[in-house]
């Protein structure tokens, strides 16, 4: 079974790419599993076939152990990592190609938590990726473009599993914005020039990180993703398969 971990700042998108392409999967007949790793979630534009909130949710924490909302996020960030037995057993009961899971909406309650390598490696992380979804707002300034490239490269650093840079709720860019962050994801001169263009010490030290990806390799083109076309998704499911599946397509039910 491949597992596809959606990872990325609060806001990009990441529920909604695994809801898009649990529709994607279901057209074509795909055996799929959804899990919501996120006791936080209010609503979710799916239904999970494994969630955190029916052992505990972030209310649930925040009055058990009279935390705050932040403090019931970390709280409920190990929790997670306590209830992955249970998790990984009804997982193992199915027989599906893919698990699609979501993870909590502030990144660095799985990116840097303990706890997280714990469930990663419980379920198995021998045929794991990440897909990590850029925020489309945050991506338009050069300096932001920067710094999302610089929390996926960390994430990657942290987990060591293949992984995709997505820019996630592609639909929301007008033609100019979606052509420039592209050309700044395959171009690093293109990039570099953006950089010098802007002002002061946020120029400088983005240009600092600039140098310091551009050195260690970590650039990675950007795939468009629509949850409403559908767009990118076929080149996720690519990108998997020629990974976890020798480049063959599955068989639909």
């Amino acid at each position: 079974m491949v597992k596809i971990y959606a990872v990325g700042t609060a806001g990009s998108g990441k529920s909604t790419f695994v809801g898009a392409f649990a529709e994607w999967m279901e057209e074509r007949g795909f055996r799929y599993s959804l899990i919501n790793l996120d006791p936080g979630a209010d609503e979710l534009p799916y239904e999970a076939d494994i969630d955190i909130r029916q052992w505990f949710t972030l209310p649930e924490i925040m009055k058990e152990y009279g935390l705050g909302p932040n403090g019931a996020q970390v709280v409920g960030a190990d929790m997670v990592a306590l209830k992955i037995e249970e998790i990984k057993e009804e997982l193992e009961r199915t027989s599906y190609d893919y698990a699609l899971i979501d993870t909590p909406g502030q990144l660095e309650l799985f990116a840097f938590r303990e706890s997280s390598h714990h469930i990663t490696g419980k379920l198995g992380d021998e045929d794991a990726m990440l897909a990590f979804l850029f925020d489309p707002v945050l991506s338009k300034e050069p300096s932001g473009f920067a710094s999302l490239l610089m929390l996926s490269a960390t994430v990657h650093f942290r987990f060591h599993l293949p992984f995709v840079n997505l820019l996630g709720k592609y639909d929301l860019l007008g033609p100019e914005e979606k052509e420039r962050i592209l050309d700044w994801s395959t171009s690093d001169n293109s990039l570099y020039e953006a950089l010098r263009n802007e002002d002061g010490m946020k120029a400088h030290f983005s240009f600092e990180v600039f140098k310091a990806l551009e050195n260690i390799g970590t650039y990675r083109k950007l795939i468009p993703l629509s949850s409403m076309t559908w767009e990118g998704i076929p080149d996720v499911y690519s990108i998997a398969q020629g990974i976890f599946g020798a480049g063959e397509d599955l068989t639909a039910d």
